[in-house]
């Protein structure tokens, strides 16, 4: 998508290391033109897979996963880091590491959203490693429900998630693909 590449060269940092810094305009400060028209091309990539809902990951994975679900007409469901006392007791859980962080992070859902047999889409900012969406895969397979499809706005090809989450079976659309990042170049 070329309006998300061009933005990416613009106002992105390669900080070196694989770290991409798009906080400017997709996951601190969010810029909803952008990710409207992220959410639209997503939606269009996945109008076949028959999904019942999107799960993607606290925090940066809600503004392209709400996007999308406007335009597939789906709510979406957003793995928590913390489990809130209003949350009931059965959930699901597990963890991932985070790239940016350096830490493990908890990915926890409640049972009342994501029931066996739902199809999910997953939408993410980034495809990276793919460890982070291979907990969310993780999630969907506890709740016994069906994984239809993985969807992020920027896949850093040089990391190999795409490899990783083959093995599920489903579409993998990503909308900026980043093939390299060496020397401080960022190269689609």
């Amino acid at each position: 998508m070329d309006a998300l590449k061009n933005r990416i060269l613009r106002d992105g940092r390669n900080l070196g290391n694989g770290i991409l810094k798009v906080d400017g305009f997709i996951n601190h400060q969010v810029d909803p033109v952008l990710m409207r028209a992220c959410g639209e091309a997503l939606a269009r990539r996945f109008a076949n897979v028959d999904a019942q809902k999107i799960l993607t990951a606290e925090i940066s994975g809600i503004a392209p996963a709400v996007m999308t679900g406007a335009f597939l007409g789906l709510p979406v469901v957003y793995a928590r880091k913390k489990k809130p006392i209003t949350m009931p007791s059965k959930v699901y859980h597990t963890q991932a590491p985070s790239h940016t962080k350096g830490v493990m992070v908890d990915l926890i859902v409640s049972s009342e959203f994501i029931r066996p047999n739902d199809r999910v889409l997953i939408i993410d900012d980034f495809l990276a490693t793919g460890l982070t969406t291979e907990g969310l895969v993780r999630l969907v397979q506890q709740a016994e429900a069906h994984l239809v499809g993985i969807g992020a706005l920027v896949e850093k090809q040089f990391e190999g998630g795409r490899a990783l989450l083959e093995k599920y079976g489903v579409p993998i659309e990503t909308l900026a693909s980043i093939t390299s990042m060496d020397d401080g170049a960022i190269v689609f």
